[in-house]
């Protein structure tokens, strides 16, 4: 049997009317410190963020949900972040925040592929 290592993972949720608290998933983050691995994936559902907020900034949103697969990839995606590692990086991103993308709390799972963990949540989670 392979290793089995710990990772965490948060959710992303669109709030679109913070003040109203009626919010969808559209994404997910993992890391896994054993691996030094953290990866986010996002679908932006238009319909569903057009239904909650007839008047969204659907720009927007997509490139705020892009901006957390950028912080995650590192580099120059990374803006400030781009020295940070992979830890780093997630605890950043899972703070929480009063915003239109807003993170879950944080679970937690056995993997021995985390990157194979992020596409399962997103179509258990997400899709």
């Amino acid at each position: 049997m392979s290793k089995r290592d710990v990772f965490e993972y948060a959710l992303l949720r669109v709030v679109p009317r913070v003040h109203r608290g009626e919010f969808f998933n559209a994404g997910v983050v993992v890391y896994c410190r054993a691996k030094g691995f953290v990866a986010a994936r996002t679908v932006l559902d238009e319909a569903k963020l057009r239904a909650l907020d007839p008047g969204a900034d659907v720009t927007g949103v997509r490139a705020a949900l892009y901006a957390v697969e950028g912080v995650c990839r590192g580099g120059t995606d990374a803006g400030q972040a781009a020295g940070d590692d992979a830890g780093r990086r997630f605890r950043w991103l899972i703070a929480p925040r009063s915003t239109v993308i807003q993170p879950s709390p944080v679970h937690s799972g056995l993997t021995t592929d985390p990157a194979a963990e992020v596409e399962r949540l997103l179509d258990l989670l997400v899709r």
